[in-house]
């Protein structure tokens, strides 16, 4: 058996679940209902014990035993009265069990007394503690077991009170008797079945919602697995910039709309200088990590419309929309200032990092990507060539 299923077991006798935590939590849900609904049937209840004191004024007259009994029934029907607004009013998540079965006790004391009051009106007692038995078990909301030793306590009182004060025989103890056993037994299956069915509604209903919190829990884990897969396709491992593949992409999607608002596009073509002398000199691991922070700092020279990716090795590149000869430029000359101002390793204070830069400028509506990036490639490598450390352009505007 599963923790779920032995969380939500019931109990073959009582019809609650056999875990407390499960059982509380199942009162507590139902709590405000079962207030309005045991107020409101207690109320009837004891008012309908009451207006049976007519009938007694008729059989008995201004007599002794019609004051007793009306005076018991004032009693019976102003306790009931009372607990019925106490437990209406009562604040908080719950109230003692006691209270909930006090007035069941009341009612049956009440209905007992009046054997000895009015013993020549058995044959009526017995339909009346008949309905009182099956209005305990299935009209006045309670707890299976309360009900039980409430209705056990009103039948077999009744019994007692019925043989010491009517002087009823053998015969008639016996069929009173079943009588009230066939009640009792048909009133504890009804309600047993009622408490099992209730509970067990209750636990399909936090089945199907632990069911669907779980649903939810997979489904953000599936999206969180997406977006991690996403951008294991769209990004560099080693600098978190765009993939070579992806930045393909969307530098082809930016020049395409530059090309529709006739806007100039700008790419850079950008290698870290003698990135090979930096790994033989410090390792592979210094290297990764410079070009991890030169990555860093050109990211950030940018603006938020401008896309980079990593090329392949040490290059980098970078798509600038709506960005003319003279901003690119200066965007260029910003972001090789700012690496040359990168502070590295102690151990590497002597190495003075730098970029070259190539750049090409489409101003006409009729160009592709691989023409922009060789232009940009030839640039660079014009600059490195000539020095290194330097931003190289392209005057002539490709047409």
């Amino acid at each position: 058996m599963s923790l779920q299923e032995k969380r939500y077991q019931l109990h073959w006798l009582t019809g609650q679940f056999c875990d407390v935590g499960s059982e509380l939590m199942y009162r507590r849900s139902i709590l405000e209902s079962v207030r309005f609904e045991y107020s409101l049937a207690l109320s009837i209840a004891a008012l309908v014990f009451g207006m049976f004191a007519i009938s007694d004024y008729y059989l008995l007259g201004l007599t002794r035993e019609f004051y007793l009994l009306l005076a018991m029934r004032i009693v019976v029907v102003s306790m009931c009265l009372l607990v019925a607004f106490a437990i209406r009013r009562w604040e908080g998540r719950t109230y003692p069990v006691w209270l909930h079965a006090l007035p069941l006790w009341i009612l049956a004391t009440g209905i007992i007394l009046i054997v000895p009051l009015r013993p020549e009106s058995l044959p009526t007692q017995v339909t009346a503690v008949v309905v009182a038995t099956i209005a305990f078990y299935l009209l006045i909301p309670n707890l299976l077991t309360v009900v039980t030793f409430a209705s056990l306590y009103l039948n077999i009182g009744f019994m007692i009170a019925a043989v010491l004060f009517a002087q009823i025989g053998s015969v008639g103890t016996v069929r009173i008797a079943l009588l009230l056993i066939m009640t009792n037994v048909v009133g504890f299956c009804a309600l047993l079945r009622l408490e099992s069915l209730q509970r067990k509604q209750y636990a399909l209903l936090h089945e199907e919602r632990d069911q669907n919190h779980q649903l939810h829990k997979e489904i953000a884990h599936r999206r969180s697995l997406e977006e991690q897969l996403r951008v294991v396709a769209e990004r560099d491992a080693l600098t978190g910039l765009n993939n070579r593949g992806h930045f393909m992409s969307l530098a082809e999607a930016l020049l395409q709309r530059s090309q529709l608002e006739k806007v100039p596009f700008g790419f850079f073509m950008i290698d870290v200088d003698h990135f090979k002398r930096i790994n033989d000199t410090w390792g592979h691991s210094h290297g990764d990590w410079v070009l991890a922070k030169i990555a860093e700092v050109c990211a950030q020279s940018l603006r938020p419309t401008d896309v980079i990716g990593r090329f392949g090795g040490e290059e980098f590149v970078v798509a600038l929309p709506n960005t003319g000869p003279d901003d690119a430029q200066v965007v260029a000359e910003r972001l090789k200032k700012e690496v040359a101002e990168l502070p590295l390793k102690e151990e590497m204070g002597v190495l003075c990092p730098s970029v070259t830069i190539g750049i090409a400028v489409a101003n006409a509506e009729e160009v592709d990507l691989e023409s922009l990036i060789t232009r940009a490639d030839q640039m660079l490598y014009d600059g490195k060539r000539g020095g290194r450390n330097r931003v190289v352009m392209c005057h002539k505007g490709v047409e």
